[in-house]
């Protein structure tokens, strides 16, 4: 079960943030403002038990399989503070602790706003709500260091494992987002790997065996989760007027479903696929 609230969009661009210093109090952390693009509550899937799920927007990749074009632009959706935000948070309390779950912060990329992501964080985990963050990983060192204290799990969106395939995805190099996986390595951060299978871009034998050596390098992924492809972004392309350059590409068929299982297994790395 899952409702869906997508937000007017307002004009307003720049965020109010608290300083962020060693006295910094409570109240003023809570007057920390995002940008958010929707909301999606008792969702099932991005993190474990019944998550409240909320995007935010703004980024700064361009998949060519992304069905969430309208997150793109950071000046879009609407601002809300930490205090507004955790005060909706607050009603499915009951749902947390009956289903293990939390907050999800998705996106767009979440990293964009990590002022906005580690406040709010930091506000769950004074109030035991468990959180999670879906994330492309592609943002700097130092913007990750505001959020990771108070985040326990992360869902990492490794588009491609091969640098000039990852750009040819999605627009971007992969050298932050490898970085980053470094880094919720170092930190012992459990991580869940999602990996979309988009048939001639990103489920070659070679890049398959890249991604789950990887994987099993890291020690703290808990899964690697494949994605089938699939064409639910392109009636959303047509409607903002986006060019669908995957137009003529087919959701992968079982066989290479089962090819990208067999190779997480070979690394021994824990995968949860079914199809």
């Amino acid at each position: 079960m899952s409702v869906t609230m997508p937000f007017h969009q307002g004009r307003q661009t720049a965020l109010e943030t608290a300083p962020r210093t060693s006295s910094e109090s409570l109240t003023a952390t809570r007057r920390v403002y995002g940008r958010i693009h929707s909301v999606e509550t008792c969702g099932a899937v991005d993190g474990p038990g019944l998550r409240y799920v909320l995007f935010l927007s703004g980024c700064p990749l361009r998949c060519l399989y992304c069905h969430n074009c309208d997150t793109w632009d950071p000046a879009s959706g609407r601002l809300q503070s930490v205090d507004e935000v955790m005060a909706d948070i607050r009603r499915y309390r009951p749902y947390f602790r009956a289903s293990g779950g939390g907050l999800t912060v998705s996106g767009g990329e979440p990293a964009m706003q990590a002022d906005f992501v580690a406040a709010l964080f930091q506000a769950c985990r004074e109030e035991g709500i468990r959180t999670c963050l879906d994330t492309s990983g592609y943002c700097e060192r130092e913007a990750a260091e505001r959020f990771l204290p108070y985040t326990d799990l992360v869902l990492l969106d490794i588009k491609q494992i091969d640098p000039f395939h990852h750009r040819r995805l999605t627009g971007v190099g992969n050298a932050k987002i490898l970085a980053f996986a470094q880094l919720l390595a170092e930190r012992e951060i459990p991580v869940w790997i999602r990996h979309v299978l988009v048939p001639g871009y990103t489920d070659s034998e070679e890049d398959l065996d890249g991604l789950c050596r990887f994987a099993a390098s890291m020690g703290n992924v808990q899964r690697l989760t494949f994605l089938p492809f699939h064409r639910l972004g392109s009636e959303k392309r047509r409607e903002m007027g986006i060019e669908d350059p995957l137009a003529g590409v087919e959701p992968p068929e079982r066989e290479g479903m089962e090819r990208a299982w067999d190779a997480a297994r070979r690394y021994g790395v824990n995968t949860d696929g079914s199809y």
